[in-house]
């Protein structure tokens, strides 16, 4: 049976891989299978048994996209490796392993299962031409692949990590076989590493002491290094602090990996180093794109890069770059894709209407068009921004309305429909709540208010991690700038803090703060924050009167630095 976190992810991401981003049956010269050598992909090399230097740099640069989750563009690689030098066993090798399960992907396809039989019985075919390290990195893997492929694959998965488990006790010393092994262990609880009061679950122990184990011998090793950043960020963070720092310009040419130490940055409070990395990252993914027009599963990530800089330049107040990055977000879906595979990406459509949100763009979100029908999340998405817009513009009539409205798409949801990785309903549920709250305040309910608000805050720390957050605009904000409002100063200051707990140094919370001290007659520890949020809202293009701007009964706190200001 596959655990919780396992089900959830192929849930959101099974869907893409039926759009038939892989051909096996494609010749290596064909048009699909057609590979070029790229610059700026780092140093990381593995030699391997070959007489062809051409066959050596592809299989190189396969390993690194590899390394970088580009999966297809690995196989592409590989492949071309495979056409320079048929006898290239660790070239087989090397395309059955990216035809394999990965944490983002943890099912595999019919067509994909077939591949990577295929690929590893060439790569058994020719293990006899191999080093010895080779073969037994061959063996390994062919634990991972049956014919025909079982419905539940977690005994070859297990099967394939215990045999990393030997040849890792065998080679101490080989980095790769470290990582390799690392991942191995990861993809048998994809996303679940950790429980919800921040222990580590399972095999983590042990993944991270391989990891770090590795990145000892090898402290630029690429896998590694993305792997580390991946394990730590839902529980430790600040372990994967170095990690970052070494990938940030490692390999520039994978956006993918450019982007990754904007996990840890967002978690540390580097907000603008996050949204700096996930500019670049778009840079390098662009660039990519050109060289490499046709994208399967690798576009995943190219939308994450716009997500994750829409949620850092929210956090940093700059809410043209935020905006800008959620409607490219949306533009970057074609609707016959959208339509093929709404289940994945409708619950990142209504991502625009988040940002308006956060910025009190009222009558933008109310002169929106509704998004079309098939898209139920999205639809909710706009409703609750509506219903917001409403109550937040003394509408209050019809915020009911929308409320309702949001409701009854919320309520013929399936239980089946997910976020990535936490259920819609669940998600949405945050909305709800948050509603009644914003409602309530408007009726001059406020402890309604407030006890709706908490009802959210609940949910909303009960979800499981993902990056950005699936509620990407925190209730805490919400809920202090009510208490402010209300002069209950001291509840503001605790739900502050406990917000810059989970999201250090965001301005939001550091204006709020600033308020409710002031509000308690603490002028000094006000003044410190004041400085804080000079630095956090440095760039920002936005005045705020409030940490949420559906809340105008509090007086706008002004940085300490004038000329740090936005710009």
């Amino acid at each position: 049976m596959f655990n919780q976190g396992l089900r959830i992810v192929v849930t959101a991401f099974a869907a893409l891989v039926l759009i038939g981003c892989h051909q096996p049956g494609a010749s290596p010269g064909s048009g699909v299978w057609q590979a070029r050598l790229y610059d700026g992909l780092g140093g990381h090399r593995r030699k391997v048994t070959t007489a062809s230097y051409k066959a050596q740099q592809f299989f190189n640069q396969g390993l690194i996209w590899a390394y970088a989750f580009n999966h297809d563009e690995a196989i592409r690689s590989f492949r071309a490796a495979a056409a320079l030098d048929p006898d290239c066993a660790m070239a087989h090798w090397g395309v059955a392993l990216c035809y394999g399960p990965h944490i983002n992907n943890p099912a595999m396809t019919e067509e994909a299962g077939r591949a990577a039989w295929a690929a590893i019985q060439d790569a058994l075919a020719r293990a006899d031409k191999a080093s010895p390290t080779e073969r037994a990195l061959i063996a390994a893997l062919a634990h991972r692949y049956a014919d025909p492929p079982p419905t539940d694959r977690r005994p070859l998965d297990e099967a394939y990590a215990e045999a990393m488990r030997k040849l890792w006790l065998d080679h101490p010393g080989d980095a790769d076989i470290g990582a390799l092994y690392a991942e191995a262990m990861m993809d048998l609880q994809p996303w679940d590493l950790w429980t919800r009061d921040g222990q580590p679950k399972g095999r983590t122990p042990q993944i991270l002491t391989v990891l770090e184990q590795v990145l000892r011998i090898h402290p630029d090793h690429p896998g590694a290094l993305h792997l580390y950043i991946h394990a730590v960020e839902a529980a430790r963070p600040e372990l994967g602090i170095a990690a970052a720092d070494r990938l940030r310009n490692l390999v520039p040419a994978s956006g993918h990996l450019v982007h990754m130490p904007s996990h840890i940055d967002v978690l540390t409070g580097r907000w603008e180093t996050a949204s700096r990395q996930n500019e670049q990252a778009i840079r390098a993914d662009r660039a990519y794109r050109r060289l490499s027009p046709t994208q399967g599963f690798y576009r995943v990530y190219m939308s994450h890069n716009h997500h994750m800089l829409m949620f850092a330049s929210m956090m940093e107040g700059r809410r043209e770059v935020a905006l800008r990055a959620a409607r490219q977000l949306v533009a970057d879906v074609p609707e016959d894709y959208a339509r093929a595979q709404t289940a994945l990406v409708d619950p990142y459509l209504g991502a625009p209407y988040d940002v308006m949100k956060r910025f009190g763009m009222w009558q933008a979100i109310l002169d929106e068009p509704a998004p079309p029908d098939y898209l139920p999340i999205t639809n909710a998405t706009w409703r609750h921004a509506r219903a917001i817009a409403f109550a937040a513009t003394g509408r209050v009539e019809e915020a009911r309305r929308e409320h309702e409205a949001f409701r009854q798409i919320v309520a013929a949801l399936p239980d089946s429909a997910m976020y990535a990785i936490n259920p819609a309903k669940k998600v949405l549920a945050i909305g709800d709540h948050l509603t009644a709250g914003e409602i309530a305040l408007r009726e001059g309910k406020i402890d309604d208010a407030v006890a709706a608000l908490r009802q959210a805050v609940e949910i909303e720390d009960d979800l499981q991690y993902m990056e950005p957050p699936e509620w990407v605009q925190p209730v805490r904000h919400t809920l202090g700038a009510v208490l402010v409002s209300a002069g209950r100063y001291d509840e503001a200051e605790a739900v502050y803090r406990e917000d810059l707990d989970n999201w250090p140094e965001n301005g939001w919370s550091l204006h709020g703060l600033a308020a409710s001290l002031d509000g308690q007659g603490k002028p000094g520890e006000a003044a410190e924050i004041r400085l804080r949020l000079s630095r956090a809202w440095r760039r920002s293009d936005t005045p705020i009167p409030s940490s949420c701007l559906c809340v105008t009964g509090t007086r706008s706190i002004q940085p300490a630095s004038a000329g740090e200001g936005a710009n």
